[in-house]
């Protein structure tokens, strides 16, 4: 009994610096913060997973930002290795427009509902608001033109362009193959 009280009169002399402050509430505010200390420790030492389940770790942020852009020009087969699987890069095409959507790689990379645009011209399945492998133009054939688009779709593929344009990279363009 007298380790309480001299427990609450030590409290109530620090509280004397803070007029408003009850001192009842000091150990759940403690014990609060310990918590909060806890988890936040737990955090650095196990960071959270990816959706694919994959581990973000600092050393892979390291490489990844380590690894310098170029601007580029693509053919459609120089930029098909760029699905996320063949290199770690991920890079799709709009438009003629080359983007890095890495940092979208839970969307774009393998196991993503837009994993089939990954390193392909993505501009016709974006315009027609179609995932399907069908919509990709295969990789031996000359780039889409496009032309037999409508005006509802033309306008959600630069809705599409826009998207990119504000969110992530540009890192080249689609060219023809020589």
């Amino acid at each position: 009994m007298v380790y309480l009280k001299a427990f609450q009169n030590h409290y109530n002399s620090v509280i004397a610096l803070a007029p408003g402050v009850d001192a009842r509430y000091i150990p759940y505010l403690n014990a609060s913060l310990g918590i909060l200390s806890v988890y936040l420790v737990y955090r650095i030492i196990f960071p959270p997973a990816r959706p694919n389940g994959q581990v973000i770790n600092a050393q892979q942020q390291a490489k990844q930002k380590s690894q310098p852009l170029v601007y580029t020009k693509f053919t459609p087969t120089t930029l098909q290795p760029f699905n996320g699987v063949i290199e770690e890069r991920v890079l799709m095409a709009v438009k003629g427009k080359v983007y890095d959507v890495s940092a979208g790689k839970t969307f774009y990379g393998p196991g993503g509902p837009y994993s089939n645009f990954a390193g392909r011209d993505a501009s016709r399945g974006l315009a027609k608001g179609s995932f399907d492998e069908d919509m990709l133009t295969p990789i031996d054939m000359r780039i889409d033109t496009l032309e037999d688009l409508n005006e509802e779709e033309i306008q959600a593929l630069n809705d599409w362009e826009q998207h990119f344009a504000g969110k992530y990279l540009r890192c080249g363009e689609l060219v023809e193959e020589l």
